[in-house]
């Protein structure tokens, strides 16, 4: 009874920040991390707009403050230049790339709502890296495959993140590995759901993290069988999987 009690005590406690999605065990250190490494090299355009988004009801779709700090470091390691991001929500990670990127690096950003993204727009101006962003509204998989039956885009972009519908995670990855150039990156986000990937069938889950857990257990395991590629799933977040083109 006494572990239950307390396992119910952990449970209530976790995940009181807003948009927090980290799997560490302890809010106590989660919190560590961010108050020692993240938050004191937090550039300010990014912390103003994290606030912003803290307003916002569907909060919990921003991307982390961790994890934009590692997709900074990242695109900084393999130089990235062109890019592309699907799903965009208030830009939160979408600033961490323009940002990181050099004066005349790309980001085509694609995502069905504007009125999120246009919610960061504002800081994104401030910061000066607006004239990075190709913003298009709407599905991602038509622009795609024009993309890819146009021919001239094939293997040009250096880094691709998907923080989108996970249910065409699959539809995603079938067309983006055309994209990426060899030697480059993919980034799926979310590819531990909550934990979701090893819960029991009968776990209680919140319905939509229910919903698309097998679509996420369904990528995992896709990723993992692509001889394309090579693969790193890593903690950070709600889980993210680096996917390196091979050939």
């Amino acid at each position: 009874m006494a572990e239950n009690v307390e396992s119910k005590e952990n449970q209530n406690g976790r995940h009181q920040e807003v948009g927090h999605k980290s799997l560490l065990q302890s809010d106590a250190l989660y919190q560590y991390i961010l108050e020692t490494s993240v938050y004191p090299k937090e550039p300010e355009p990014m912390k103003e707009l994290r606030e912003i988004t803290a307003n916002h009801p569907w909060n919990i779709m921003t991307t982390s403050a961790d994890e934009g700090q590692f997709l900074s470091m990242l695109l900084k390691l393999i130089n990235a230049k062109n890019t592309m991001e699907i799903g965009v929500y208030t830009g939160y990670s979408l600033l961490a790339t323009a940002l990181a990127l050099p004066h005349d690096g790309k980001i085509l950003a694609m995502d069905i709502n504007r009125e999120n993204y246009e919610l960061g727009l504002p800081v994104i101006k401030k910061a000066g890296v607006e004239h990075k962003i190709d913003f298009r509204e709407g599905p991602a998989l038509p622009v795609l495959d024009e993309m890819i039956q146009d021919g001239k885009y094939h293997g040009t972009f250096d880094f691709i993140f998907v923080d989108a519908d996970k249910d065409n995670y699959i539809n995603y990855h079938k067309r983006l590995i055309d994209l990426v150039k060899i030697g480059g990156v993919i980034g799926y986000d979310n590819t531990l759901w909550n934990g979701s990937v090893v819960a029991p069938p009968d776990a209680p889950l919140r319905k939509y993290v229910r919903y698309y857990r097998d679509f996420v257990l369904e990528l995992n395991k896709a990723l993992a069988a692509d001889p394309r590629i090579e693969i790193c799933q890593l903690p950070v977040g709600d889980g993210i999987t680096l996917c390196r083109r091979l050939t």
